[in-house]
């Protein structure tokens, strides 16, 4: 049976419709490829796709949605609450059915050759991914963005994997991996005062490597302008051992006993069904909750086509 891959491409445009449209009409053309959520957040001024497809599929999804992220974004007038690195910023690879982790290895690097050959992208490669001797992780991959990575020649430390040794003037560089799932979870605060937000963000750094529902919970405090609330901004990089109702519950706790309430929670793409940890969408307050963004829905059409 043919490999089925998940790929979450994040891009840094969340205030320009067409541009965003522009982005998902791409990848919806690609042929052997499902585009099966996207959304886009002002504040963070990012979008984030999902879809599903064969190898061959992910990359002509993405060297074409990447082609319209260079052409009409730049990052030299880019603002938002999100860090980023580039125009297409990050590129997570997936394996889903009948692909193991080197397979998904395989394909990233694929699509990073891609866009260093096509679009002259310095590309870093991260998590199951990265480089022997390279950094693994998201955050150490970026650190500084997308001003530290344009301000000198890409040397040393911070020499690309593939691609030219200096960033592209307007889209910065890009950053692809493989990985397992990952669960991009935000919860948006009563109070507008960040400081809240942060404080919330630094315990559960602090209490993940010892409290078994925050392993692998990564956390940062931001400021929505557009809502006049603080947030705090969540990667769940072990969902199978993290539910997301445990991690609401945790911030709920932290939010009330500094003076704030947790308002409602968002997640950006698709999670596995397991990730509720057998409650409603309800426990955890999820705003503008949609079937479709349960996996395993279109797991399940899959399986019938």
């Amino acid at each position: 049976m043919t490999a089925l891959f998940q790929c979450v491409p994040n891009f840094s445009e969340g205030r320009r419709p067409e541009v965003i449209a522009a982005i998902a009409e791409a990848i919806a053309s690609a042929p052997g490829v499902q585009l099966i959520d996207y959304s886009a957040d002002a504040d963070h001024n990012r979008s984030v796709m999902t879809f599903l497809g064969s190898a061959e599929g992910i990359r002509a999804a993405v060297l074409a949605a990447a082609r319209v992220a260079v052409a009409c974004i730049d990052l030299r007038t880019h603002s938002g609450a999100h860090p980023r690195t580039g125009a297409i910023d990050v590129v997570p690879v997936i394996p889903l059915r009948n692909a193991s982790r080197e397979d998904a290895i395989a394909l990233a690097h694929d699509v990073g050759a891609d866009l260093a050959r096509e679009l002259a992208l310095p590309i870093y490669f991260y998590e199951w991914a990265a480089r022997p001797g390279r950094p693994h992780s998201l955050p150490d991959v970026r650190r500084g963005g997308f001003e530290a990575f344009v301000s000198a020649l890409l040397s040393d430390e911070r020499a690309p994997d593939l691609g030219p040794p200096i960033a592209h003037p307007t889209a910065g560089v890009a950053i692809v991996g493989a990985r397992g799932p990952l669960i991009a979870y935000n919860i948006l605060l009563s109070t507008p005062d960040v400081e809240i937000a942060s404080a919330i963000a630094r315990r559960i750094r602090q209490e993940r490597h010892h409290r078994p529902e925050l392993e692998g919970v990564r956390a940062l405090g931001l400021y929505l302008p557009s809502q006049h609330r603080a947030q705090v901004s969540l990667n769940l990089t072990r969902p199978d051992r993290t539910p997301l109702p445990a991690v609401f519950a945790f911030v709920e706790q932290e939010a009330a006993r500094l003076g704030a309430s947790a308002v409602e929670s968002e997640i950006i793409g698709a999670i596995p069904q397991a990730a509720l940890g057998g409650q409603p969408p309800e426990a955890i307050r999820w705003h503008a909750y949609n079937p479709h963004q349960i996996l395993e829905t279109w797991l399940q059409n899959k399986n019938t086509d």
